[in-house]
């Protein structure tokens, strides 16, 4: 199998050398998390560490899903595979959001145990200690995976980075929580599943603003207007195109389709037509990537509101 070096493999590349990295990372903390929890005696690192557990099953949608938006366009599929990316992306908001409810159960059953008499045990350092290692080490993977998101243009490892980025939150209310019922007292113990609840609202409002995006490309929702004025603006370098109306643009994946029409001199030559058509699609594409797919529908200028003859 040959290596592929093109800006697309280098960009899948990325993508799959982060998630790895995010992986080996998480499969490091579910085991420090586990036994920290256990030993120390603490419901919120136990928490903490089936969020981590759940971070692995994103890390596997995706390599998975990113893996199967490269497959090329097909008779069935004249655009090609970009949305199983959105997919991809909707799958990790989903399961973030799954992870915030559970949480937000898990802290409230214990909080009522509380009410109603029940003594929890009082987390000790160990936990405290796992806590700090967690916040350190998935902050600084969240940063990075950020950053190759925006290197490769792909949502879905932004959602995959906010799983990171609440893991780490969750483990900052974690450490907040068990710090103080350790410092505080017994008495203050129930601080630890209440630490969980604060940390379970931000996991699951993160959620729903990374589903809220995935279906919205899902449902082909227009690029942003920054990007349509510039699109706009790259119409406009070229004075011979004028009037453009009927844009019409989404997102496949990290591909953005862009349809428009333009008029042109009713006396230019089909051939210098084709020419402009051709160095605006040149453009079109230095500026959103090679694998645009743009429609251009051409036509004459209008003379006293109505089409020469």
């Amino acid at each position: 199998m040959t290596e592929d070096n093109s800006p697309s493999g280098s960009r899948v590349s990325d993508i799959y050398r982060v998630t790895w990295l995010g992986a080996v990372v998480n499969l490091l903390l579910v085991a420090i998390k586990f036994t920290a929890g256990i030993v120390g005696m603490s419901a919120a690192m136990v928490a903490d560490a089936i969020h981590s557990l759940s971070d692995l099953a994103t890390d596997a949608i995706v390599i998975i899903f990113v893996a199967l938006s490269r497959k090329p366009a097909d008779s069935n599929h004249n655009y090609g595979h970009g949305k199983y990316e959105t997919f991809a992306t909707l799958i990790i908001g989903t399961m973030l959001a799954a992870v915030g409810i559970g949480m937000m159960w898990g802290g409230g059953e214990k909080i009522l145990d509380v009410l109603n008499g029940t003594r929890l045990p009082s987390p000790g350092w160990t936990a405290f200690a796992a806590g700090i290692v967690s916040i350190i080490a998935k902050e600084l993977i969240f940063q990075y995976t950020m950053h190759v998101s925006r290197r490769a243009n792909s949502k879905t490892l932004v959602a995959n980075a906010w799983h990171h980025r609440s893991d780490a939150l969750s483990s900052v209310g974690t450490c907040i929580g068990i710090a103080a019922a350790i410092t505080l007292g017994d008495n203050w113990v129930v601080l630890d599943p209440l630490a969980a609840i604060v940390v379970s609202v931000i996991v699951t409002l993160s959620a729903f603003k990374i589903m809220r995006t995935a279906v919205n490309e899902l449902l082909e929702k227009s690029l942003p207007d920054n990007i349509e004025r510039d699109i706009l603006g790259i119409v406009a370098e070229d004075p011979l195109l004028q009037n453009t109306h009927h844009l019409r643009t989404r997102a496949i994946g990290n591909i953005y389709t862009i349809d428009m029409h333009v008029r042109m001199p009713g006396s230019m030559t089909l051939s210098e037509a084709h020419r402009h058509t051709i160095l605006l699609e040149q453009r079109l594409r230095q500026a959103y990537g090679d694998e645009t797919i743009i429609n251009i529908h051409i036509e004459p200028l209008k003379v006293n509101g109505v089409y020469p003859a």
